[in-house]
């Protein structure tokens, strides 16, 4: 665990305008780091705040009773028939097309995923762009959701869709660090339940988690991801 994180003490953050003047205060004053693409394709992710509705079907993750209206991140599993990272977490999102800026990108990756249809409107700020091992630069995106009550998720694309609240990612375990084989860099996951989130997902959840809730001034690029998700 890193120095200084923050301590999960169970209370429950609602997806109200509070939270959304929050993050959209830590975001517009954060300083945005993008990174050259070169030989990287490019791509968005789509970093989207909902309510946690029925809960994130998780092991080790409580139904709520009822529908919850705690803050939760959107969140899919790939699905398996897919030639990279099948079954992997992810955030909605994939390659940026010709002619496409990310925010166009991100909100139609979004509306392909998951069957989340948002406009420009909704978009709160920005991460750091992160580098990949498998050669994308990915921009983060976070946008407002709202109540979302039906996703329909693509079968194609999305193995399972889930509402993770942000209270899990506030956990006093979080983040696990080990060793990666580069100096100076370790490699990084996010405990979600009774499992984990691998990099770059985690890198992306834990700078959100960090700039927007924790309220420190964090950036992810010295983060590695696991060997199964370089491919």
């Amino acid at each position: 665990m890193i120095a200084g994180s923050t301590v999960h003490d169970n209370h429950c953050m609602l997806l109200d305008e509070t939270l959304r003047a929050q993050v959209r205060r830590s975001l517009d004053a954060w300083d945005v780091r993008r990174a050259p693409h070169g030989p990287q394709r490019a791509a968005a992710v789509a970093l989207t705040l909902v309510e946690e509705g029925t809960g994130a079907d998780v092991p080790g993750l409580a139904k709520p009773q009822g529908w919850s209206r705690a803050a939760a991140v959107l969140l899919t599993r790939r699905a398996e028939s897919l030639n990279n990272h099948a079954g992997q977490w992810a955030l909605p999102g994939g390659r940026i097309d010709a002619g496409e800026s990310p925010l166009e990108a991100a909100l139609r990756e979004l509306e392909e995923e998951v069957g989340l249809r948002l406009a420009a409107t909704d978009l709160l700020g920005a991460l750091d762009d992160y580098v990949t091992r498998s050669g994308f630069v990915i921009t983060p995106l976070v946008f407002w959701g709202g109540v979302a009550p039906e996703l329909a998720p693509n079968e194609a694309e999305v193995a399972s869709v889930h509402r993770v609240a942000l209270d899990e990612f506030m956990r006093q375990d979080a983040p696990l660090l080990e060793p990666s084989e580069d100096a100076g860099r370790q490699i990084l996951r996010m405990p979600v339940g009774q499992s984990w989130i691998a990099a770059p997902t985690a890198a992306l959840l834990y700078q959100f988690r960090e700039i927007c809730i924790a309220g420190r001034a964090t950036r992810v690029d010295q983060f590695d991801q696991p060997l199964f998700a370089r491919r």
